[in-house]
């Protein structure tokens, strides 16, 4: 038996101003999120991206083309909730940051993460004030503990809007770093991705490209550039 899909159902899409912030409107009555609670962003930017989203929806709705319908659905019913335990849950990942982990040999690959990774660590240290330390190998090593707690606070300052963003950056690109490089307006996001994909670039020239692998891949980037964009539009 086919499953049951949401068709459109309606005509105009508008953006009101409701309190604490935006809606949408679907001829008039105002969109909701999956647990039934007032869809209210920030900002009329984010509210008119959503707006175009449900307008672009033709007979039936692809969740997968709304980004920013998505991202303020988990704003609202996900990270509002518990959002302290999420602030926590990616700074955890500053203690085993992707930057931070190089290999050993070979000696190309390791001149590339040096190339491509280290002036974004010394960004971080000089901008952010947090020094992490790379380390050969894969074995764990803690980073400093002052550094560690400094880029917490950082993670912990985000709205919950602007959380479900980083989220994605960081979870996406497995670098604290790189999220903050990107929200902080140091790197445009087509960079970030790119820095954040050095070991897989080389494995790629060394053997060649995997047809489902690729398209895996390229889904990840515009989730990355997406996430990037819905940060942008919440401020």
């Amino acid at each position: 038996m086919a499953e049951w899909a949401a068709k459109r159902f309606w005509k105009d899409t508008t953006v009101a101003e409701a309190d604490g912030g935006f809606t949408v409107h679907l001829d008039g009555r105002p969109v909701r999120t999956p647990a039934k609670a007032p869809l209210i962003v920030p900002t009329r930017a984010l509210a008119e991206l959503i707006a175009a989203e449900w307008q672009a929806q033709e007979g039936v709705i692809d969740p997968n083309t709304m980004p920013a319908t998505r991202g303020a659905n988990a704003a609202i019913d996900k990270v509002t909730v518990q959002q302290a335990d999420v602030a926590d849950m990616l700074a955890e990942y500053g203690d085993s940051d992707l930057l931070c982990y190089r290999a050993e040999h070979p000696k190309e690959l390791v001149a590339r993460q040096k190339e491509a990774w280290d002036p974004i660590l010394e960004w971080a240290a000089t901008h952010l004030g947090a020094r992490l330390e790379p380390r050969a190998g894969v074995i764990h090593l803690p980073q400093p503990s002052e550094a560690l707690q400094t880029l917490r606070r950082k993670t912990h300052d985000f709205t919950a809007f602007e959380l479900a963003a980083f989220h994605d950056l960081v979870s996406l690109s497995g670098s604290l770093i790189l999220g903050f490089a990107v929200t902080e307006g140091h790197l445009p996001a087509e960079e970030a991705w790119r820095i954040s994909r050095v070991d897989e670039q080389f494995q790629l020239e060394q053997w060649g490209e995997d047809e489902e692998e690729a398209e895996a891949v390229e889904i990840k980037r515009l989730s990355f550039a997406q996430a990037a964009l819905f940060y942008r539009v919440v401020n």
